[in-house]
C-alpha cells in the first residue's frame, strides 16, 4: 500500500509541470476551507523536493523548472466511516474542475488512481497547473503549482525530467502516513 501511495504522488509530482487550476472563488476558497477538516490533510510543497541537474535539461525544461515557484497540495484519505463524505467532497471538486476556465492538459488512469491535469490560462502563460487524482481506496489529492510566465508546452517538455529525477521522499512524510 506504501508502495501505491509513492507512486501515485510520485506521478502526481511527475505531471506538476503539466497542472493547473485557477482557483478564482472556487478551487482557492476549497483549499482554504478544508485544509483544517477531519479527513483532509493540506502541505505546501516545496520546489525543492524535486532536485534537477540543471546542466541536463534544454533551455525550454530550465525555463519550465525556474517559473515554478510553490505547490499547495490537499488531500482527503477514504476510511470505512467516511465513504459518504468521500463521495461528496469528491463530487464537489469534480463540479469546481468541469468549469470551463480549467482547460484539460490530461487525463490518465494507472494502476491505483485517475489523475487528470487542467490548467488556467491560455496557450501562452498558464496562470496555475492542477494536478488532481482520485482512488476508491485511499482518496483523492489535489495539487495546485503556482508560478510565473509557466508555459503549457514548455512544462509538458519537464515531464520526462522530472521522472528522472532524484525525489526527496521525506519530504512528504506528513502525506504519506495520513493515506497510510
Amino acid at each position: 500500500m506504501n508502495s501505491s501511495i509513492k507512486t501515485t504522488l510520485f506521478s502526481l509530482l511527475a505531471l506538476i509541470m503539466l497542472v493547473s487550476c485557477n482557483n478564482g472563488e472556487s478551487l482557492q476558497t476549497y483549499f482554504v476551507d478544508h485544509q483544517e477538516t477531519p479527513d483532509f490533510i493540506s502541505a505546501d510543497i516545496p520546489t525543492t523536493i524535486v532536485e534537477l541537474d540543471e546542466t541536463s535539461l534544454t533551455e525550454e525544461q530550465k525555463e519550465a523548472y525556474k517559473s515554478v515557484k510553490r505547490l499547495n497540495f490537499l488531500g482527503f484519505k477514504i476510511t470505512d466511516s467516511n465513504q459518504d463524505v468521500y463521495t461528496k467532497e469528491l463530487a464537489k471538486v469534480k463540479s469546481i474542475l468541469s468549469n470551463k476556465k480549467y482547460i484539460e492538459l490530461i487525463e490518465f488512469n494507472d494502476k491505483t488512481a485517475k489523475v487528470i491535469v487542467k490548467y488556467i490560462g491560455d496557450d501562452d502563460a498558464a496562470e496555475e497547473f492542477i494536478v488532481f487524482t482520485s482512488s476508491k481506496d485511499m482518496g483523492f489529492g489535489i495539487v495546485r503549482v503556482l508560478g510565473s510566465n509557466m508555459r503549457p508546452e514548455k512544462m509538458a517538455t519537464l515531464v520526462d525530467a522530472v521522472q528522472k529525477a532524484d525525489i526527496d521522499s521525506s519530504q512528504f512524510e506528513d502525506v504519506l502516513g495520513f493515506f497510510n
